[in-house]
C-alpha cells in the first residue's frame, strides 16, 4: 500500500533494468513496489505506431545475452522475442563514399575493401605484440597498440558510433572491451586468449542476432509492467531518499505532498544523474562519481521512404557513418528491413540517428535542421530522388552513458561504498 506501510523492497525507475529487478524481486517473494514518473513503463523503450507504421522512438533493438535469455524464460517472457530476418546480418559502412559491406567472416575479412593490406597484415600479427594492460586505457590506444590504427578508424570506431554514439578516443577499453582486455591480461593476446576460451565450458549462452518484439521493445516493457499489476505505480515521483533505522524512507511527491514509504531494500534503476541526485544526502561522494559520467546526446528520426526513390537498395540491418566522412549522421537502420509488419505496403521504415560526441546540440536545434542533415546523409548513402517524410523525431539529451578509462574502477569503488 501508499499508506507508510512497511515494503520489503522499492524499486525506482521502470525502464528495462527496474522492471527486471522488480520482477525478480517478485518472483522470490519479496513484497515489491515500482515507481515511476513516467505515463508509461519501460523508460526509453517507447514504441508507437502512426499511418500504419510501428516504430521506436528510444532504442531500436537489443541482444539477448545468457542471463536476459534465462531471465526471459522464467517469466515466460521468451515466446515475446521477436527475432530479426537473416538479411539482417548484411551491415554496412559508408565507405569512400558509398555502402561497403562490413566483413562478417575471415574470407569476407580477406577481401574487404574497408583495410588496406597494410591494415590486414597489421591486424594478423596481433598475437606477436608484446602483453600490455588495457586498464586505463581509452579503447582507441588499446585497439591501436593490439590491432593497429587502421583497425581503429576503419572498424572499431565506426562500430562504437553504432553502440555509444562516441569516440573511441574517449571511451574506456576496459569498460567497453572487458573480454578483450581480459584475454590479453590472461593470454598475452587477444587471438590466443578467444582461443583458450573456445576449449573452456561456456557460462549461459545467448541468443545470436538482433531482437525485438512484434509490438516493439515498448510492447516488451508493456508486457513486463502487466506480470507486476498493481506494484507498478506510474506518475509518481521520489523527491527524496534517507537511512533511518536499518531501514529506507522514501519521500514520494504526490498531488503537492509528500508521502513517505519505509522500506528494508531500495533498488535505483535510473539513469546516473538522477540517482546521484537521491543519494546526495546519504552518500555525496557516490552522487558525485555518478554525476561525473558524461552521457551522449542524440536524436531518433523515424522516416518513411519510397523504396523506389533510393538509387541504392534499402537492405539489411543499416549503415554506419565513420566521422571521416564529414557527415553529421551517425547512422541508420533500416527497420522495415530487419522486422516484419513495421511499415506499410510499398513504404520502408528507416531510422536516422543523429548527434552524439559528432554534434552535441542536436537536442536543441530546430526540427527542420535535424531533418536537413539526417536526410544529407542518408542520400549521401542512398541517392535519394525525393525527400523522406518524417514520421518523428525523438530528442534523448542523455542518450548513451560513456564510460571512460577509470569506468571500471570507479563502479568497483561505487559498488563497494554503497555495500557498506
Amino acid at each position: 500500500t501508499m499508506s507508510g506501510a512497511d515494503l520489503q523492497a522499492v524499486v525506482v525507475g521502470a525502464g528495462a533494468a527496474g522492471l527486471s529487478a522488480a520482477l525478480e524481486l517478485r518472483r522470490r517473494g519479496h513484497e515489491t513496489l515500482l515507481l515511476d514518473s513516467g505515463d508509461r513503463p519501460g523508460g526509453v523503450m517507447r514504441s508507437e505506431r502512426k499511418s500504419g507504421f510501428l516504430f521506436e522512438r528510444g532504442p531500436n533493438t537489443l541482444m539477448v545475452k545468457g542471463p536476459a535469455l534465462s531471465f526471459l524464460q522464467r517469466h515466460g517472457l521468451e515466446a515475446a522475442l521477436q527475432p530479426a530476418r537473416p538479411a539482417a546480418r548484411n551491415r554496412f559502412l559508408f565507405h569512400d563514399g558509398q555502402l561497403t559491406a562490413v566483413p562478417m567472416n575471415p574470407f569476407a575479412f580477406a577481401t574487404s575493401p574497408l583495410l588496406t593490406g597494410k591494415g590486414k597484415l597489421r591486424i594478423l600479427s596481433e598475437p606477436f605484440v608484446g602483453r600490455g594492460d588495457g586498464a586505463g586505457e581509452s579503447v582507441a590506444e588499446f585497439v591501436g597498440r593490439r590491432l593497429g590504427q587502421e583497425a581503429v578508424e576503419r572498424l572499431v570506431g565506426p562500430f562504437l558510433i553504432g553502440i555509444y554514439a562516441g569516440d573511441e578516443r574517449r571511451l574506456g577499453a576496459e569498460a567497453v572491451f572487458p573480454a578483450l582486455v581480459e584475454m590479453e591480461r590472461e593470454s598475452g593476446s587477444i587471438v590466443r586468449g578467444a582461443l583458450a576460451r573456445m576449449v573452456r565450458p561456456r557460462g549461459e549462452r545467448g541468443l545470436r542476432g538482433s531482437y525485438s518484439s512484434p509490438d516493439g521493445l515498448g510492447g516488451l516493457a508493456g508486457q513486463m509492467a502487466r506480470e507486476l499489476g498493481e506494484g507498478l505505480r506510474l506518475g509518481t515521483r521520489v523527491a527524496s531518499i534517507r537511512r533511518e533505522a536499518g531501514s529506507w524512507i522514501v519521500s514520494l511527491a504526490c498531488e503537492g505532498a509528500e508521502r513517505e514509504l519505509r522500506t528494508e531494500a531500495l533498488v535505483l534503476a535510473t539513469d546516473a544523474a538522477s540517482a546521484a541526485a537521491l543519494l546526495r544526502d546519504t552518500d555525496a561522494e557516490a552522487a558525485s562519481a555518478l554525476d561525473a559520467i558524461e552521457y551522449a546526446p542524440v536524436s531518433s528520426v523515424a522516416l518513411s521512404i519510397d523504396p523506389g526513390d533510393a538509387h541504392h537498395p534499402i537492405d539489411g540491418f543499416g549503415y554506419l557513418v565513420p566521422r571521416e566522412a564529414g557527415l553529421d549522421l551517425l547512422g541508420a537502420l533500416f527497420m522495415s528491413r530487419m522486422f516484419s509488419r513495421r511499415a506499410p505496403e510499398g513504404r520502408e521504415l528507416v531510422t536516422g540517428m543523429i548527434g552524439g560526441a559528432r554534434w552535441p546540440a542536436v537536442v536543441d536545434a530546430a526540427d527542420d535542421e535535424i531533418l536537413e542533415r539526417v536526410h544529407q546523409g542518408l542520400d549521401r548513402a542512398l541517392g535519394l530522388r525525393a525527400a523522406p517524410e518524417a514520421l518523428a523525431i525523438s530528442r534523448w539529451p542523455r542518450a548513451v552513458p560513456q564510460p571512460g578509462p577509470h569506468h571500471t574502477r570507479m563502479v568497483r569503488d561505487l559498488r563497494a561504498r554503497l555495500a557498506r
